[in-house]
């Protein structure tokens, strides 16, 4: 096996490494690949897709904390294209939180209490150390610049605002459900309750990353991996 076979295959246990307290316990039945009952409707999931239009369409695949990238990118390929003279409103952004960003997807209370920034390996641009709230979520004005540019909007509702599209898989936050109901000793239906109420609002939920992913090239949208 090469160094690049070795490095595919530590990506996909990541996930579950990051999370290897009391995840054991669960048993490999527990943690299998399926996809959950309690996905949004399937006609509610597909009308979210149909706002995907205009002349320039790009889906972003966001699978673990990247900095600020995952959140970047997309406002550089709004701006350029601003540039380019396209408007925003004739671009179609999709963000696909999966994978170990799912945490990108909740509310501050639930990375205080279920210590996201440790579970993810997520830091905090500000501090510099396991973010204890969603550095996305609600940023300050002027909060994240870059070297040359300036001060960037490239908070979750910002975005949203551009008319970026958020979505979140499912199949993600069940298995993160699983893991961290054994570990508190609670049902992980409780958790995923929990999770699901904590959702940010306008990011959607969806059966899986790889479905949304899907979805969004198959009307349109070019793919690119927000590394």
């Amino acid at each position: 096996m090469d160094s690049n076979e070795n490095k595919s295959s530590s990506d996909r246990r990541l996930f579950l490494g990051s999370l290897a307290t009391g995840a054991a316990a669960l048993g490999m039945a527990t943690l299998g690949i399926s996809i959950p009952a309690e996905a949004a409707d399937q006609q509610e999931v597909e009308a979210w897709f149909d706002k995907i239009k205009g002349k320039h369409k790009m889906v972003f695949d966001v699978t673990k904390p990247h900095q600020i990238f995952p959140f970047a990118w997309p406002r550089v390929f709004l701006n350029s294209n601003i540039a380019t003279g396209t408007p925003e409103k004739d671009c179609s952004v999709v963000v696909v939180l999966r994978h170990e960003a799912i945490g990108y997807a909740f509310q501050d209370s639930l990375w205080e209490k279920y210590k996201f920034g440790e579970v993810f390996k997520a830091e905090d641009p500000a501090t510099k150390t396991a973010a204890l709230r969603n550095p996305f979520s609600n940023p300050k004005d002027g909060e994240y610049k870059v070297p040359g540019v300036g001060a960037i909007a490239i908070g979750i509702g910002q975005l949203q605002a551009s008319g970026v599209m958020f979505c979140v898989c499912n199949t993600a936050m069940t298995k993160l459900s699983a893991v961290l109901g054994a570990n508190a000793s609670v049902d992980p239906a409780e958790v995923k309750k929990e999770l699901m109420a904590g959702v940010l609002p306008g990011i959607q939920v969806v059966p899986s990353g790889v479905w949304a992913l899907g979805r969004a090239q198959e009307r349109g949208c070019a793919y690119c991996f927000a590394s």
